[in-house]
């Protein structure tokens, strides 16, 4: 008898969403294909998703399916072929004091109190600056699969959180929030390089960034990290742009 830990993709069911504002190409449209029911997506079959381009918000699985635009594509890095350039290797050293340590989804109220901060000061227009507690809590601490919750400290004080899933080949970055104010600051640089380690000290093969699009600056920072993969007409290839040659070394 299928038991749980062995559920196949068949038996789940996908629907599309009505389409919603893109949130990064203004004035487009967007939609989701959302796989369900999400109690029968464990670690096992969720791995399986993220190969065939599928993410993770809370407990929504989803993955883009617009009905003009395919624009986004999954990356991920191949973490032991990974070789930072100046620029990442100088972010490295900057915070090579940070503390990192590693724990099960949970929450303090210093959590709360850095998230508002950053989405006031890195995302003001994004709606999530005015999200309350509710709404943080579902966003961060909801989680049918295997999740990792990092602190990030500086001489005790809390600097970074990053959102990481295990997956079977890697690890997938949900999201990450920082301290907005300490000046001249690339948590968001160290945070993926810190990833990537991880990834091969627990001999996994890639870290998901989740969604790129060539047309966004807010996205335009992923394909720094090379070498890097995109998923494109259900294929797995190369990914590079012209500003990743520019800043190789």
């Amino acid at each position: 008898m299928s038991t749980l830990n062995d559920t196949p993709i068949s038996a789940l069911h996908f629907y599309l969403t009505a389409p919603y504002p893109c949130s990064y190409l203004p004035d487009l449209q967007a939609r989701s294909q959302v796989a369900t029911p999400g109690f029968l997506i464990n670690s096992a079959l969720y791995s399986q998703l993220v190969r065939y381009g599928f993410r993770r918000s809370s407990s929504h699985i989803y993955r883009p399916r617009c009905d003009t635009c395919s624009a986004c594509i999954q990356m991920r890095v191949r973490a032991e072929d990974f070789s930072p350039n100046r620029s990442q290797r100088r972010a490295w050293s900057q915070h090579s004091t940070l503390n990192a340590t590693l724990h099960a989804l949970q929450d303090k109220p210093e959590y709360f109190e850095l998230y508002q901060r950053y989405q006031l000061a890195r995302h003001p227009d994004g709606g999530m600056d005015n999200d309350d507690f509710e709404a943080y809590q579902t966003f961060i601490l909801q989680s049918h699969v295997d999740t990792l919750l990092v602190e990030f400290r500086q001489d005790g004080i809390l600097r970074m959180v990053s959102i990481v899933d295990l997956l079977d080949d890697g690890l997938s970055s949900v999201y990450t929030f920082y301290d907005p104010d300490v000046p001249r600051a690339r948590f968001g640089i160290y945070n993926v390089l810190w990833q990537i380690e991880l990834c091969r000290k627990l001999n996994l093969d890639f870290v998901y960034l989740g969604y790129w699009i060539a047309n966004s600056r807010k996205m335009s920072y992923k394909t720094q990290y090379q070498p890097a993969e995109g998923l494109q007409d259900g294929h797995w290839s190369e990914l590079r742009n012209k500003q990743t040659e520019s800043l190789k070394i």
